[in-house]
């Protein structure tokens, strides 16, 4: 009720234009992007056909028998999970994400449904964000990984730990047009754990803003089983088509 009667003084006070279109934003709790923006959005209901593994989304109705893309077959960690793909109200909260540390209600609210859908999501669970090098964090002055890592942890009463999975070798961005294999060289051998003590046994929910090629979560889950992980699940905002 309180922000029902807050929000359109706070829209008089504070106008926020919308990230996508431009118009105004009618809620806080729906950050950058304005309900008409999140409403063409494809968020995932259940209603779609995705990949298993890497979460892909592959076709507009839900088939019964669960379908791999076979792009991911390689890939190390377990499954992976998204609110929707990375297009308009989504990639507009991501992109405000890496300069804001905040993360709006609608985002808060679909990365708590995301839970329920993830098995091994126990009292075993610890939360692990993909980690920053110390370049790109001094830049960033942020983990946005970490900021979504804290806010589960906050509401899902799950372990936190950023400390543990380190990057130890500063990577160059993934730039659009980079294939697999190129992605690949990036980030392999990128990653490194300190702590294994925390790690071994745990079921790992491994933390980022978006699954683009899923290299880089390889990378870190490879390291983690490695290292004694019991699963590596992937949970993000946004899944790149």
């Amino acid at each position: 009720m309180l922000t029902i009667l807050t929000d359109p003084i706070l829209a008089l006070i504070y106008p926020q234009e919308c990230g996508v279109c431009g118009l105004e934003v009618e809620s806080s709790g729906d950050g950058i992007a304005c309900s008409r923006c999140w409403n063409e959005t494809r968020i995932f209901t259940g209603n779609e056909t995705l990949c298993k593994k890497c979460g892909a989304f592959l076709f507009d109705q839900n088939r019964a028998a669960d379908v791999l893309c076979q792009k991911c077959s390689d890939h190390s960690y377990d499954a992976a999970f998204a609110i929707g793909l990375y297009e308009k109200a989504l990639s507009a909260s991501i992109l405000r994400l890496k300069k804001t540390p905040h993360i709006p209600g609608r985002i808060r609210d679909g990365l708590q449904s995301l839970l329920k859908r993830i098995p091994e999501a126990d009292s075993d669970t610890v939360i692990v964000p993909i980690p920053l090098s110390s370049r790109r964090l001094s830049e960033r002055g942020f983990n946005q990984a970490s900021v979504i890592g804290k806010t589960l942890s906050k509401t899902a009463a799950f372990a936190f730990d950023e400390t543990s999975l380190v990057r130890s070798i500063h990577t160059p961005l993934h730039r659009a047009g980079m294939d697999r294999k190129a992605r690949r060289r990036t980030v392999s051998n990128a990653f490194q754990v300190v702590r294994p003590n925390l790690i071994s046994n745990r079921n790992i929910l491994l933390i980022d803003d978006v699954l683009t090629s899923g290299e880089t979560a390889s990378s870190c889950a490879r390291i983690l089983k490695e290292t004694g992980a019991r699963t590596v699940n992937i949970l993000t905002i946004a899944r790149a088509a």
